[in-house]
């Protein structure tokens, strides 16, 4: 009697031992699977989601993009909901998510996504310089030529040659060639007289 008592104790300990393993890997199983950090990353905008932690002590929650501060550590109890904009960008971002458990760092998560660029985010290319097709005043050629014509280029023409006392120039004539014509037809006269009397003379004594 007292060998099947003995059994029976040895059998409800091993039972016994058997449902606290049992309850206790389900217990660890359930913890871990407790926490639940969900996000998702957009090209516009960031959600995240953490449900089943901790009520009783504090969590945080930090969102940055390329290294600066989207969300600034935030703490939370139990769960957390936000949906976080994105600025516009022409390029990747690299988006980083931190959530720091409290009851046991090894639920904490430090979890990295990249935020893909927005088809309409993307900048239009600037319009080229198109150079002006009117010319500057200073570069408008003049339609009429200058009559205006320096007189270091275009010596003035001279008609009448100077000469050094003001008077005119010699053409070859003078103020005297009047009294020398004068003369000149007196002496003819004169000869002419001259002759015709000693004609008439001759003629008087033959």
């Amino acid at each position: 009697m007292t060998t099947i008592n003995r059994s029976w104790r040895r059998a409800g300990a091993f039972a016994a031992v058997a449902t606290a393993g049992v309850f206790g890997v389900g217990l660890a199983a359930g913890t871990a699977q407790a926490h639940t950090p969900e996000w998702k990353v957009t090209c516009t905008d960031v959600s995240v989601h953490l449900t089943a932690y901790s009520s009783k002590d504090d969590n945080t929650v930090t969102v940055t993009v390329d290294g600066k501060d989207l969300l600034p550590t935030e703490t939370f109890r139990g769960s957390f909901d936000k949906k976080l904009e994105l600025p516009k960008h022409d390029k990747e971002l690299s988006v980083r998510l931190v959530v720091k458990a409290g009851d046991n760092d090894k639920f904490s998560r430090d979890l990295t996504e990249t935020a893909p660029v927005c088809e309409n985010n993307t900048p239009s290319p600037t319009p080229s310089e198109t150079p002006s097709s009117t010319p500057s005043p200073s570069e408008t050629p003049s339609d009429t030529p200058s009559t205006a014509t320096s007189s270091a280029e275009v010596p003035p023409a001279s008609t009448k040659p100077s000469s050094p006392s003001g008077d005119l120039a010699e053409t070859g004539s003078s103020s005297s060639t009047p009294l020398i014509g004068g003369a000149a037809a007196l002496v003819i006269v004169a000869g002419g007289g001259i002759m015709w009397a000693a004609r008439k003379r001759r003629s008087a004594q033959h």
